[in-house]
Formats: structure tokens, C-alpha cells, sequence
């Protein structure tokens, strides 16, 4: 679907739950000695993904009028699990499937089945997993068979964070206690924090000693009867960079500011080009700010790079992100896609190993933004065409549906105008 879009933004809005506690309650319940029921007002792709595999390994879960209701995992084996593009949902289930000893097979779309995972399979092949691989970097299809051990387990922390949650989800369902060292450092490390916050209100316990994980075996998960998922900060991200930029301000609701989530982090970077942001008991105020150029380490939140980069599109100087090398292994290569989505406005940028600069400027509509299949791209450029001069065309614009199904709705809801 390609869509035409322009408009001035105000107003508020509510964004959708969070995909990330999603993914995890959804594990968490799935692994539980009972049924229990996680709210979730709407759904994504990746989130109906996760639901869709741990239904695959034997779990019953239903989604209506804005709740699961999970009845535990009863083990099929040999099946197979469809993770459509979500890394999430194929890094975590792997080491589960491997734990349950499953005999799962792992399948993908889009550009998942060419993401890094070798690194993680290594780890769970020193400790009874065999593979069927087609390439080193264990691309998809990916057969896993045999029962994961207990034992130390060493990992990159430098690749994806996402490699330490799905060991966190499933060493405590093993006889033996485990320990993890992470070495390189670990990226993205809130997100660790929301694995642990999502094991504990499960009645996990996991000691985290910085670099070191240590995990008692022959634990059970068991979740409240209901729990809620909270807001996404990444989706708010969009809404509070088109009120700094735009000419009125915009109302973020439904977010809670002591979140572990790290994408909250959209606050302080925000803050640190010079924008004039509320935080207010009904939601988070994002007013019109005259921004500057800065430096910005996105180490923890890398999500955020494509849409702080429309706020610094239009910021005065440049601004530097660094500690973003890994974007180019995300849904897209969004060092590359930010490139050629701020080219098409008229913005320089240009970028390095580890770093992507942005220079601002008054963007300007040039040619129709290609959204590479990247629902971040899709909605950056969405936010960067409500201040550029002339109407933006974004091709592909279904991808958002990933994250945020209902994004045009609400872009419309807020004042613009969307062109199907």
C-alpha cells in the first residue's frame, strides 16, 4: 500500500501496548503451572507472531474484546513456528522450544531469516542442542532437536539482547541451576530489565549480578490471574517528536513515566536538543521547542534512532547518534534507510561505523519515501512529513502494521491527512 500524506498535528492520543511486555507476559503464562488472562488492548503482527508459536508448542491462547486467555503449554513436538518478521519471538522461543525439548522448526519472513543468531545457537549447542543449519550465522529455516542442560552459558552481549532474555525464559525450567556471563557488554539493556521484572511477577527468581546471571533450576512460572499490559513508549516516540517539532502541542496518554521500558529514554534525548517536555499526572505533554544539534548515545535504545532523527532533521547544527552500528541488522538496514528517507526531504546525513550525523535543515518533499519494509521508516517519515514543505508519499506504508496497526488512524485522528 503505498499512502499521501501531510497535515499539522494536535491534540491527544493513546498508543497501543507495549510489544515488548507483551511478548514477555505472553511467554511468562504460556510456561505457567495455570491459566491466567493478560489485557492487551490491541494487537500487532509480532505480538499475534508469539501468540501464534506458543500456540504451535502446545499452549491454547484466544484473543478477545482486548484479552488473552492462556492455558499452559501442553508440548507438541516437531512442530513448526512461524515468527513472521519478529525477532523477538524467534530469539526467545528458540532457547524455550530447545528448553521444553521441542523438536521445533523455526521459519520467518522478510528479513528475520537473514538476522544474526549464531551466537545464541552456539551457546545452546554446547549444552545438548542439535541443529540443522544452512549457513554459520544459523539462518532460517532453523531446525532445533534434543533437550537443553543445565550449565554455564557464555554469550555476546554486543549483538541483541534478545539472545540473554529467551535463556532467562527457559534456564529455570531445567533440573540443574545455571549460570550466564555475558561478555562484549550487553545492548539494549532495559530490555534485559523487562525480562526480569516479567520473570518476577511470575514467581521467578533470577539473580542478576551485573555480567553474571545466576538461575535456579526446577522453577514454575505462575502469573496473577490478570495482568495488564502497560503503554509502548516506542510507538509514544513518534507523537512526542511531532509535537516538539509541530506548531501545537500533543498529548501522549496511557504511558507511565516509571516504566523500565527504554524507549521512556525518548524523554531525556528530546530534552537534551532542547525540547520542553511535561510530565503531567494525564500524560506526557510534548510542546513546539526550538531544537539544537547534539550528541545522543543510543547504546540502550537503538529503536529510537529513526525517529530522533526527523527531530534532528530540523534541529539547528548537527546532531551525532552513536553506538548504532547494529541498526543495520534490524528490520531494514535503518542506518541506510534513514539516509535515503532524510534525503528525500533534503536532509544530509551520513554514516559511519558506529555513528550516524544528521544535519538540519528545512526539509523539503523531493522524491517518495521508500519505507524498506520497516514499519520505524514508515512512521519517521510519516512524522517528518507533517513540517516538510509539499505532500509525502511513503511506499509500502502497511508495514507499520508490525507495531502499530492503528498509526494512520491516530495520524488522521491528530489532524492529518492520509491519501490511500
Amino acid at each position: 500500500m503505498d499512502i499521501r500524506l501531510n497535515g499539522i498535528l494536535s491534540g491527544a492520543v493513546t498508543p497501543p501496548p507495549s510489544k515488548s511486555q507483551a511478548h514477555r507476559l505472553l511467554i511468562c503464562a504460556a510456561l505457567a503451572a495455570e491459566p491466567c488472562a493478560i489485557v492487551c488492548s490491541a494487537l500487532n503482527d509480532d505480538i499475534v507472531a508469539t501468540m501464534n508459536c506458543l500456540n504451535a508448542l502446545g499452549a491454547d491462547i484466544k484473543y478477545n474484546n482486548g484479552i488473552f486467555t492462556v492455558s499452559p503449554v501442553k508440548l507438541q513436538k516437531g512442530a513448526t513456528l512461524n515468527c513472521g518478521e519478529s525477532g523477538s519471538t524467534l530469539r526467545f522461543l528458540l532457547s524455550v522450544a530447545a528448553a521444553l525439548g521441542a523438536d521445533a522448526t523455526f521459519v520467518g519472513a522478510g528479513k528475520l531469516p537473514q538476522r544474526p543468531n549464531g551466537a545464541l545457537c552456539d551457546a545452546l549447542a554446547q549444552h545438548g542442542i542439535e541443529f540443522e543449519r544452512h549457513t554459520s550465522d544459523a539462518e532460517l529455516p532453523l531446525t532445533c532437536r534434543g533437550a537443553l542442560v543445565a550449565g554455564t552459558y557464555r554469550l555476546p552481549g554486543n549483538i541483541s539482547s534478545q539472545y540473554l532474555t529467551g535463556l532467562l525464559f527457559a534456564l529455570p525450567l531445567l533440573e540443574q541451576s545455571s549460570t550466564i556471563e555475558i561478555t562484549d557488554g550487553l545492548t539494549s539493556a532495559s530490555y534485559v530489565d523487562m525480562t526480569l521484572d516479567a520473570v518476577r511477577r511470575a514467581g521467578v527468581t533470577i539473580v542478576d549480578k551485573g555480567s553474571l546471571y545466576e538461575i535456579v533450576g526446577q522453577q514454575q512460572y505462575h502469573l496473577p490471574q490478570e495482568t495488564v499490559v502497560e503503554g509502548d513508549w516506542s510507538a509514544a516516540a513518534f507523537w512526542l517528536v511531532a509535537g516538539v517539532i509541530g506548531k501545537f502541542p500533543i498529548v501522549v496518554q496511557g504511558v507511565r513515566y516509571d516504566s523500565l521500558q527504554g524507549d521512556r529514554c525518548i524523554v531525556d534525548h528530546l530534552r537534551k536538543m532542547g525540547a520542553f517536555i511535561e510530565i503531567a499526572d494525564d500524560g506526557v505533554v510534548a510542546f513546539p521547542s526550538q531544537l539544537f544539534g547534539t550528541d545522543l548515545d543510543c547504546m540502550d535504545t537503538p529503536d529510537l534512532v529513526p525517529i530522533l532523527s526527523v527531530a534532528a532533521a530540523v534541529a539547528s547544527g548537527s546532531t551525532e547518534f552513536y553506538n548504532v552500528g547494529r541498526l543495520r541488522y534490524k528490520e531494514s538496514d535503518r542506518l541506510a534507510a534513514m539516509q535515503k528517507t532524510l534525503a528525500a526531504f533534503g536532509i544530509a546525513s551520513s554514516v559511519g561505523e558506529d555513528t550516524f550525523t544528521v544535519c538540519g535543515g528545512a526539509p523539503k518533499v523531493l522524491a517518495p519515501v521508500e519505507s524498506f519494509g520497516d514499519h520505524r521508516i514508515a512512521m519517521s517519515a510519516a512524522i517528518l512529513s507533517t513540517i516538510a514543505e509539499g505532500e509525502t508519499t511513503i511506499l509500502g506504508a502497511e508495514c507499520v502494521a508490525k507495531s502499530y496497526p492503528s498509526f494512520y488512524e491516530h495520524f488522521q485522528m491528530l489532524g492529518g491527512n492520509v491519501n490511500r
